[in-house]
C-alpha cells in the first residue's frame, strides 16, 4: 500500500487540487459575473436611449395627431397600441395575464394598480383594453411638450392644496369619469421599494366615488425584479398582472371610503399573494362597524 502524502499544514495533494480547482471556478465566476455587469450597463445605456428617443417621436406625433384631429382617444390609442409594446420587448419582460373576469369594458372605470416599478405603465397599457387616463397637477399643464400632450389627451388635472388634493377638483374629475373616461390610479403615491404595499391615499376613491364608477383592483408582480426603483437597471424577466373583479360604487359617499379603502386593499393584496408577491403585509381591516356579512 502506497504511503499517504501529508503536507504539514494538514492537508494532501488530492485536496491540494480540490481547493485550486475551487479557487478557480471562484475566480471564473467573478470574472463571469463582472462582464455580464459590463454588458448590462451598455444594454441599458441602449435600452434608455432608445426610451427616451421613442418615446420623444410617438408623444410629438401622438399631440399632433390630438390636435389635427381633435380626437383624443386616438391619441390615446397610440400610446396604448404602438408606444408600449417595443418598450415591453426591449426592456425583455414577459408579460402574464391570468384569466380576465366579466368586465364591460364599454363603460368607464378607476383601475386601482399596486406601484413596483417604472414599467407598470407600460404593462398597465398592453394589458388593460381600454385608453387610460392619469389624475396629475395642475402645475403639470404648463410644462412644456409633456403639459401639451397630457392637455391635448384630456389627463384629469387636480389642484393641490394645503391639505393635499383639492375635493373640489376631484368631484370636477369624478365628472369626466362619469361622462366616458377610463383612468389608471397608483394608491401608494409612489414605487414600493419591496416591504410589501404601501399605505393608500383616497384620492382615487374619492374620485370613484364622485363619478359613481367600479373601481378595478389590477395587481402586478415581478416588475421591480425588471426594472427596479433605485435605477434604470433593467433586467430580463417575468411580470404577472391579475385584475380583479370590479368593486361597485354606486351609492358610496365621503362615509363609506373607509371600508372602500379596505376592500380594494385586500383585494390587491390578495391577488398579489397569489402571485408570489408580498402583497399587503398588514392589509387594512374593515371598520368594525362596516364590516361585511
Amino acid at each position: 500500500m502506497a504511503a499517504a502524502i501529508v503536507y504539514s499544514d494538514g492537508t494532501t495533494p488530492m485536496a491540494e487540487s480540490v481547493f485550486a480547482k475551487s479557487e478557480g471556478s471562484e475566480q471564473s465566476r467573478a470574472v463571469e459575473s463582472a462582464a455580464r455587469g459590463v454588458l448590462y450597463q451598455i444594454l441599458n445605456v441602449i435600452q434608455a436611449g432608445f426610451l427616451a428617443c421613442w418615446s420623444t417621436l410617438w408623444i410629438t406625433l401622438a399631440l399632433l395627431v390630438a390636435v389635427a384631429t381633435r380626437k383624443q382617444e386616438l391619441a390615446l390609442a397610440m400610446a396604448r397600441r404602438i408606444w408600449a409594446p417595443p418598450l415591453r420587448w426591449i426592456a425583455q419582460a414577459r408579460i402574464d395575464v391570468d384569466l380576465m373576469p366579466d368586465i364591460d369594458w364599454k363603460q368607464p372605470h378607476v383601475f386601482v394598480m399596486n406601484h413596483e416599478s417604472m414599467l407598470d405603465i407600460v404593462v398597465a397599457f398592453i394589458v388593460l383594453p381600454v385608453n387610460l387616463r392619469f389624475v396629475a397637477k395642475q402645475v403639470l399643464k404648463y410644462v412644456p411638450f409633456l403639459g401639451w400632450y397630457m392637455w391635448a389627451t384630456g389627463m384629469l388635472f387636480v389642484q393641490r392644496g394645503k391639505g393635499g388634493i383639492s375635493m373640489g377638483s376631484l368631484q370636477e374629475a369624478g365628472a369626466r369619469v362619469r361622462a366616458g373616461a377610463n383612468v389608471l390610479v397608483f394608491p401608494e403615491g409612489t414605487r414600493a421599494r419591496g416591504s410589501g404595499f404601501l399605505p393608500f391615499k383616497k384620492g382615487a376613491f374619492v374620485l370613484a366615488t364622485a363619478a359613481q364608477v367600479p373601481i378595478v383592483p389590477v395587481a402586478i408582480e415581478g416588475s421591480r425584479r425588471c426594472l427596479p426603483p433605485d435605477g434604470f437597471r433593467s433586467r430580463p424577466g417575468r411580470v404577472r398582472v391579475k385584475v380583479g373583479a370590479p368593486i361597485p360604487t354606486a351609492g358610496l359617499g365621503r362615509d363609506d371610503l373607509p371600508e372602500l379603502v379596505a376592500r380594494t386593499r385586500r383585494a390587491l393584496s390578495e391577488m398579489h399573494v397569489a402571485m408570489g408577491g408580498l402583497g399587503a403585509v398588514d392589509p387594512a381591516p374593515l371598520p368594525p362597524n362596516r364590516r361585511r356579512s
